[in-house]
This record gives C-alpha cells, sequence and structure tokens, in this order.
C-alpha cells in the first residue's frame, strides 16, 4: 500500500475544461484560499499563459495581481503554471531570453511549482525550460510525458522521454499528463512500471480526466504501480471531461488501503464551495461519463472542448460539432498525428471547421498550421499527408511564412513597446493586443471577495431596480435584509 498525495486542479484545469476558463476570477480565486491551503494539497494547479491572456481579455483583470495575492494567501501551499513548450500567451513560438524572462516574472510574483508539457513530447525542450525555471530560482519542476493515442505514441516513446528529463538535475518529478483521459488501467500497467524503472527515484504523478469514464479507475491501480500523487478536482468543478473528483478517489484509495494524509473536513468544504459556485453563476457541473469509443477517434482534451463548443456557438455554427469532431480526427493523421493539447488541439479544430464549412477540404489553410507544416513547433512525428503538404506548399503565405525571422531579440522588443515598462506589464504587451491592456488598466484593481450565496439575490436586484413600475422592493435572506423605496414613473412614460 502506499503514500498517496493530491494536487488540486479545479481553479485551473477544472475550470478550463467545464467552463472555458471563464468560471474563475480573482475574487472567487481569493474566497477560497484559506481553506485550500488547509487541506494540505501536494500542489494547487494554478495557471498557465492562456489563463493570464483569460484574465485581460475577458475579466479585465490583472493575472500578476491575482498570483500574487494567492501566493499570500496560500503560504502552505505550492500554486503550478503550467507550461507548453516555448510559448506564453500568444502562439507565436517565444524566444528563450523571452522565455526566461517570463519564467523569471512569474517566480518573482509567487509561483513555485512548474509543469513542463512540451506539445510534441521534445523532452530537450523540457530540459531546456527546466534549467532556465531553476536558474530564476523555482523551487520545483515536474517534466511531462503527454498521454496519447496513435500508431507512433507506444511505451517505448514515453520510456526515452522519460530518461532524458529523469538525467536532468532541473526535472524534480516527472508526470503522465493524459489530456483525453485515454489511460485505460490494461495499458497502465505495462506504461506505468516501464516509466518508473526509467525515472529510478524520482517521483511520477498521474494527470487524466473522467471524459470517457476511464480516469479514476486507473487512478485507483496507479499507487500499486508507483505512482505517488494523483491530479482531482472538487464539486462541480470535478467530473464531466474535467479531473476525478478528490473526495470521491481519495475515499476509494482509502478503502483500497492507500493512506491519503489531508483534512477531511477542508477537503469538503472546498468540495461544497466550487459545487454553490456554479449553481451560482448557473456554470455546468461535471457528472460522470459514460465510457465512449468514438472518443478514442478525435482524442479532444477535456479544456479543448469546452473551448470549441464556445467558439462554434459564436460562429453561430453550433450544430456542425459532431461532423467537425470527425473531420478532426482525419485532419490529426493527415497532419503527422500531433498530440492533441494546446496549441495543437486549437489548430486542429480550426482546420477541421474549416474542412467543413468550406466547399473543399483544406482550401482555407490558417497561418498556424502552415507554421506547423514549417516545422516552427518542431518536426511532427511522422511527415504530413504528401496531398496535404502539397497544397501547403502551393501556397503564396506559406513562402512568406517561411521567411518569418520569429521573435526579436528581448532589448529590441522592450524599445518597441516600452522601455520603461514593469517586466509584468511588458509580457502582457509583448503578446497581447494594446487595447485590452489598456481595458484591463482602466479597470482597476479587481474584486477580492466573492459569496456565492449572495450573488442570485443580486442578481435579482440588479434586475428589479431597472423597472419602472416598481415602487417597493424587499428582499430578505439569512442574515441580510434590503428595502428600496421609489415614485413610480408618471402614466405612459417608457422605462
Amino acid at each position: 500500500m502506499a503514500n498517496v498525495q493530491v494536487v488540486e486542479t479545479s481553479l485551473r484545469d477544472g475550470n478550463q475544461c467545464l467552463w472555458s476558463a471563464l468560471g474563475v476570477d480573482t475574487a472567487k480565486t481569493l474566497t477560497i484560499a484559506p481553506v485550500m491551503d488547509r487541506v494540505g494539497f501536494k500542489a494547487i494547479d494554478f495557471t498557465t499563459s492562456t489563463h493570464m491572456g483569460v484574465a485581460v481579455r475577458y475579466k479585465k483583470e490583472d493575472p500578476w495581481e491575482r498570483i500574487r495575492l494567492m501566493a499570500k494567501a496560500m503560504p502552505n501551499t505550492p500554486l503550478q503554471f503550467l507550461s507548453t513548450g516555448f510559448r506564453f500567451i500568444s502562439w507565436e513560438t517565444a524566444s528563450p531570453e523571452f522565455m526566461g524572462l517570463a519564467f523569471k516574472t512569474l517566480i518573482d510574483n509567487g509561483l513555485r511549482r512548474f509543469a513542463l508539457a512540451d506539445p510534441m513530447n521534445d523532452a530537450d525542450s523540457n530540459v531546456a525550460c527546466a534549467r532556465m525555471i531553476k536558474a530564476a530560482g523555482g523551487e520545483f519542476v515536474i517534466g511531462a510525458l503527454v498521454f496519447t493515442l496513435s500508431p507512433i505514441h507506444d511505451d517505448a516513446h514515453y520510456v526515452a522521454r522519460a530518461r532524458t528529463l529523469a538525467a536532468s538535475p532541473d526535472v524534480d518529478a516527472i508526470y503522465i499528463k493524459d489530456p483525453g483521459g485515454l489511460l485505460t488501467p490494461l495499458r497502465a500497467r505495462t506504461l506505468i512500471p516501464a516509466v518508473m524503472e526509467a525515472i529510478g527515484k524520482k517521483p511520477l504523478e498521474l494527470h487524466s480526466h473522467c471524459t470517457i469514464g476511464v480516469g479514476e479507475m486507473t487512478y485507483m491501480e496507479a499507487p500499486q504501480w508507483g505512482v505517488s500523487a494523483v491530479q482531482c478536482a472538487s464539486g462541480a468543478a470535478a467530473d464531466g471531461n474535467s479531473n476525478p473528483p478528490s473526495e470521491r478517489v481519495v475515499a476509494n484509495l482509502r478503502a483500497l488501503g492507500h493512506r491519503i494524509d489531508i483534512d477531511d473536513q477542508a477537503l469538503a468544504e472546498v468540495g461544497r464551495y466550487f459545487t454553490r459556485l456554479a449553481e451560482a453563476e448557473d456554470l455546468p457541473a461535471g457528472t460522470p461519463q459514460a465510457f465512449d469509443a468514438a472518443y478514442l477517434h478525435h482524442q479532444l482534451p477535456g479544456g479543448t472542448i469546452g473551448t470549441m463548443r464556445r467558439h462554434l456557438a459564436e460562429s453561430r455554427v453550433s450544430h456542425l460539432e459532431g461532423a467537425v469532431i470527425d473531420e478532426l480526427g482525419r485532419v490529426r493523421q493527415e497532419l503527422g498525428w500531433p498530440i492533441v493539447m494546446t496549441p495543437f488541439a486549437q489548430m486542429l479544430i480550426t482546420q477541421a471547421v474549416l474542412n467543413v464549412t468550406s466547399k473543399e477540404r483544406y482550401s482555407v489553410i490558417p497561418d498556424e498550421i502552415i507554421r506547423y507544416a514549417l516545422e516552427k513547433f518542431g518536426r511532427p512525428n511522422v511527415p504530413i499527408a504528401a496531398e496535404v503538404m502539397n497544397r501547403i506548399e502551393s501556397l503564396p503565405r506559406t513562402r512568406e511564412l517561411r521567411q518569418e525571422q520569429g521573435m526579436p531579440p528581448l532589448p529590441e522588443l522592450r524599445q518597441r513597446i516600452g522601455s520603461q515598462l514593469s517586466d509584468e506589464e511588458f509580457l502582457l504587451r509583448a503578446t497581447m493586443p494594446a487595447g485590452q491592456v489598456d481595458a484591463m488598466k482602466h479597470a482597476g484593481p479587481a474584486p477580492r471577495t466573492y459569496d456565492p450565496e449572495m450573488t442570485p439575490v443580486m442578481n435579482l436586484i440588479r434586475q428589479l431596480v431597472t423597472r419602472r413600475d416598481i415602487t417597493y422592493i424587499s428582499v430578505e435572506k439569512s442574515g441580510f435584509k434590503l428595502e428600496l423605496r421609489g415614485e413610480a414613473a408618471p402614466a405612459g412614460a417608457k422605462a
């Protein structure tokens, strides 16, 4: 029997999978922070550069402020930043100097643990990032083996990369990152022991999803093969296409004889908070999923499904979801079996949507797919299908992108954007539209408290005060009473 730790994922992965990364803001985060700090989690999966961009774009909140406040509110639990290769907020491949500055600034603001998940499973790239992080003062680096299903992603593929990660003195642990929830107990019985043998004494964690109903069962068996920590979400932020639910996983692992040393009361309070939050904000709650073999074809990760549905809805083509998912599987094979994770998941979905909505497949090819074909993101696992590559090579845009110089040197970029800017503001302005950053700064500091019990009440009050035919409002709730009196509008007046 094993000692098992828990990494909590609600604020990052649960929020992204079920709520399109829009369900949590600074106030909602800080409100639950003291309770989360009491639980005894190994770490909190807290943010990514994508989530930082969402904070600016949709919430008009400073993501650096959120990191600083959260780090202060949780002194006992490391906050984790997930990095997906040499990119920060934008899709453009960043220079090593730029990534070094990004890592240093994240550390200076309070992030202590870094998860490195290169979308190509490029272990050398992860090692290079780990070296930068440790040089900047980062405490803990965990390197990912991103799990997927394809003809080339066998156990030997992962063992070779595990050895490279484990050999680095800057990588403290390894984790199998299963964004699609594809790792079954049967496959895990060979993969996990093989990886454990390759990494020696370095700890191994497991991150999976409930998308097709197998992730939680794999968690039950993983500790006996050497996994020392599992990554879970809580309350309504768990299940569905999110991560396995923390309370259920803890109870079941204990029932199997494993030891998990956490504060059960605090853990239950965390779960109740995310459930109340979802109810108050009318957000979907994750529910247990049945096995779906068709999912093995497209392998969309949990976080990307929510984003895909939002984009389809914004484009008013939600009815094409099934056709897009079918097309995604074909596109993935033609492009050389890229792992369906950020940024490739978004690129594959975009190409699949274009193929479905256009008269001819690949009649429109986005710049990011062209850059992928030109190996701007690394070399594809296997050559791209000849007919697709020929179409890409025939495009005038391909010739232009082949000549791209990439990100300019850091001093030049600073001079261009503003040499007097703080590192925090410089990194945002270098990767986001200026208008979005300006709007964030104009909005001022974000609220710091949130009460899910009062949210429906305040929404009701906001609706009532817009009515011109009501002269008296009385709202009562346990611990709260509000009375408003006014004058009726003149007859025939417009509201």
